[in-house]
């Protein structure tokens, strides 16, 4: 990869990034906002709606991660001209969504199983059941969302996104406030109110998307809706090849960080409470490496299908370049302001010490969470899903959850005392390094393969 970025890519990563990254930003204020609310209603609403949202999000982010698959599968279709299998792709995601909710809204309104790996307090967990209830109504909306979120970033129409993520957070800051603290006539519920609320605009967002596709022209050409077939077993078996190693790479990723707030329950609401802050802003760095990766998966998988393997190759590099530049320039920007930040979030002292305490890690892995981030986005772009996986739940599952309880709960007996939460941010630094290692090489061969197959005659 000798070649320097052209301006032309670096400006269609960006063109194709930039909305995205506005969308997922917006929906991360719904996180924060929703943190904030509960944190100011009171510490153990804040403790539940960090357990609860940690469960939902796993389980959200294993069956989006399974129906991501269609945004490989639409790029290669365009960058090989197949225009007619775009709609068919998108409506057989759309059946795979609805497959995909079933045990999902199981999983949420009965998280016996879920529950039983923290040790909590009968009152947080009592609010967890009730958060976690509520939230799953809107689960087949999200799912379905997705899909049409996934097909339209593979198009390379991402600003729609922007607009519909803006317009739900709008809905979703004032509902919430209302739900929370009993405002405009409404009962006070507490924590509650914030998965209430995240249901309601989960069904909004799908409402907007289907008005934009019946409405917009850009997919007037693709007869989304004129033209609907039925399930079609060798294509949903299909998705699911590419799907679910891609769904379980996510779940690893997120449960490396999401489990952390089980596990760490039973050292206090303070505790958990600090490590939900501090994960708050790591996942809001973090959408800025997403963003990008999300674009280079675009691009890589339409020059994959286009043939042009020296083309995918360089859409690779350019990624990786600009989101670890990027992020880490954000990370240092944000462990600089992390008082002031922290004041904003929470009253209690305890709390704002242990999260300010905890910054410092999210800054050290800034850089290599980048890298991976977008090698492993430009690997599914070559529709190679299952090997990533292996090196996802080797590096954050060994290395990052399990590495991290061990220094947390255990250190590393005379060498290192128990570190408490601190543990797991550190063992997350490892995870990380190791990973961005581990799929840099592993796309530097796939990459030069592709390139040098493309170039024989």
């Amino acid at each position: 990869m000798k070649s320097s970025p052209s301006p032309s890519l670096v400006r269609r990563i960006l063109e194709i990034a930039w909305p995205v990254l506005v969308a997922q930003l917006s929906s991360m204020t719904q996180m924060v906002s929703d943190t904030v609310l509960s944190g100011r209603y009171g510490t153990t609403d804040l403790a539940a709606v960090a357990v609860g949202s940690g469960i939902y999000i796993s389980i959200v982010m294993l069956l989006v991660g399974i129906l991501q698959a269609v945004s490989p599968t639409v790029a290669h279709h365009v960058g090989a001209a197949r225009h007619q299998e775009i709609g068919p792709t998108l409506q057989q995601g759309f059946w795979l969504a609805l497959l995909l909710s079933i045990p999902g809204v199981v999983s949420l309104t009965q998280p016996d199983w879920l529950l039983q790996l923290s040790e909590m307090s009968p009152e947080v967990e009592a609010l967890t059941r009730d958060y976690l209830g509520n939230i799953a109504w809107g689960l087949p909306a999200v799912l379905l969302y997705r899909t049409f979120y996934a097909f339209t970033n593979a198009l390379g129409h991402s600003r729609v996104l922007m607009v519909i993520s803006l317009a739900t957070t709008s809905v979703h800051i004032p509902l919430s406030w209302a739900l929370v603290n009993g405002h405009l006539g409404m009962p006070p519920l507490g924590g509650t109110g914030c998965a209430v609320s995240s249901a309601t605009v989960g069904w909004l967002a799908l409402f907007c998307a289907l008005f934009h596709m019946a409405r917009s022209p850009i997919f007037s050409a693709y007869r989304l809706f004129s033209r609907w077939q039925a399930p079609h077993p060798r294509v949903l078996a299909e998705l699911l090849r590419l799907g679910l190693p891609m769904g379980f790479s996510s779940f690893v990723e997120i449960t490396a960080f999401t489990l952390i707030a089980l596990l760490v329950a039973k050292l206090g609401a303070s505790v958990v409470a600090g490590h939900r802050i501090v994960g708050n802003l790591g996942a809001l760095i973090y959408m800025l490496p997403l963003a990008l990766a999300i674009a280079t998966l675009v691009l890589v998988g339409q020059a994959v299908g286009a043939r042009d393997g020296r083309g995918a190759r360089h859409a690779a590099k350019v990624g990786i370049i600009l989101a670890a530049s990027l992020s880490t320039a954000v990370a240092t920007a944000i462990w600089l302001a992390r008082d002031p930040i922290f004041a904003a979030y929470t009253n209690d002292p305890a709390v704002h010490q242990l999260g300010a305490s905890l910054m410092i890690y999210i800054w050290l892995y800034q850089f290599f969470d980048a890298i991976q981030t977008v090698a492993a986005h430009a690997l599914r772009g070559y529709k190679i899903t299952f090997g990533p996986m292996l090196v996802h739940t080797l590096c954050f599952w060994g290395i990052g959850l399990a590495g991290g309880y061990g220094l947390a709960f255990y250190g590393l007996g005379t060498l290192l005392a128990p570190q408490g939460v601190a543990g797991f941010w550190q063992a997350a630094v490892l995870s990380n390094i190791a990973a961005a290692l581990l799929f840099g090489a592993y796309l530097y061969r796939v990459a030069r393969g592709q390139a040098e197959a493309a170039s024989q005659p």
